[in-house]
């Protein structure tokens, strides 16, 4: 199979995937994806801009059994995807690490277990970072026949980006990133 140009090697791990604004599938439509893993196994990566409203971070931490502060800081919780929405991602900076962190290209992290829950609960946690429910995954091929088809264009992860707290803004300035006015973009290409 022929990739793109920034899948050569690294395939798309660490980037953003921004939905064009013709994408078909309706829970993807103005999606921001971060890609937490890509290769010839298929990809995983978890939606940065779709907030979770039917859960709270304390709330979670509850079910979790998790003691917490009474001045503890409520952490957004993001829908990450439509897969295994009941299995919780933290994507985060680096400033965090545990032995079960995985170092992302581009300095970022993700972390999967309940003690980065814990740390956050308590103010001892990274920085910056999103709390997600679920990902989104892709067959061996499927991403780049997606990416191939127009569906996703790809950019540099920037904490700037990944962390925004502004999600309904977040897939206008990951465009804008790259110099797109969404509304100039058409799904007929070549014809004149």
């Amino acid at each position: 199979m022929l990739y793109p140009d920034d899948m050569q090697d690294h395939y798309l791990t660490g980037k953003l995937l921004v939905a064009m604004p013709y994408i078909e599938d309706l829970r993807f439509v103005q999606a921001v994806i971060y890609i937490c893993g890509h290769d010839e196994k298929g990809a995983m990566g978890i939606i940065i801009n779709r907030p979770l409203h039917t859960l709270m971070f304390h709330e979670l931490l509850q079910q979790l059994e998790i003691d917490y502060p009474e001045n503890y800081v409520e952490v957004p919780m993001h829908q990450g995807g439509p897969m295994e929405v009941g299995r919780g991602f933290v994507l985060h900076t680096s400033d965090y690490i545990t032995e079960s962190t995985v170092i992302m290209p581009g300095g970022l992290a993700l972390t999967a277990t309940l003690d980065i829950l814990r740390a956050i609960s308590i103010g001892e946690g990274p920085q910056q970072a999103i709390l997600a429910l679920g990902y989104v995954g892709w067959q061996p091929g499927q991403l780049e026949k997606e990416y191939q088809n127009n569906a996703w264009i790809s950019i540099n992860a920037t904490p700037g980006l990944v962390f925004n707290m502004n999600l309904e803004e977040k897939w206008r300035l990951s465009m804008a990133s790259l110099g797109i006015d969404p509304k100039v973009l058409s799904l007929e290409a070549g014809h004149s």
